[in-house]
């Protein structure tokens, strides 16, 4: 049953179960990679990029939330591995999107911090539009139905920021 044949709580409101929701959340997470640009060739001292794209970002954002914080701190809020925060981290020191220091309380550890100037990367993917791959989503859909699906995902974007996820973990 699609989520536009059912209704929940006796209203006309289409309603999605928790599995809908999740596919949604995954479908539009691909849609979002696919927006992203390219990093140019080579970018980094060595080379290649380390760390996957969703983990960047979710570090990236938990890093703009949690201004000098450690990868322990990240990886316990987000939930991801130590192991991959810490590549994620790298990723975003070579890009320069991020800055870190040491620890004054435990100079075994490195403070994170987002760095002090957006990177040309930080830039280059501010800029970036989800048109292109929204509308190879949708099938290439017409105008309207593009408008009217980039304005859902503006008021789900309003209403349901990081910041919402940390009010369903304890």
């Amino acid at each position: 049953m699609s989520p536009s044949s059912r209704t929940g709580s006796g209203s006309d409101t289409p309603s999605l179960t928790p599995v809908e929701l999740f596919l949604l959340g995954r479908t539009l997470m691909k849609i979002g990679e696919e927006s992203l640009p390219e990093p140019a060739p080579g970018s980094g001292p060595s080379g290649q990029f380390r760390g996957g794209t969703r983990a960047v970002l979710v570090v990236l954002s938990d890093v703009y939330a949690h201004d000098n914080t450690s990868v322990g701190a990240i990886a316990a809020r987000t939930g991801l591995p130590q192991s991959q925060v810490s590549g994620a981290v790298a990723r975003l020191k070579e890009t320069g999107s991020v800055e870190t220091a040491p620890d004054p309380a435990d100079g075994r550890r490195q403070l994170i911090r987002q760095a002090a100037e957006a990177s040309d990367r930080v830039a280059e993917v501010r800029t970036a539009g989800i048109d292109e791959a929204l509308a190879t989503a949708l099938g290439g859909a017409d105008a309207g139905r593009l408008r009217e699906v980039t304005d859902a995902l503006a008021v789900l974007s309003r209403h349901l920021t990081p910041e919402s996820v940390s009010r369903l973990r304890p």
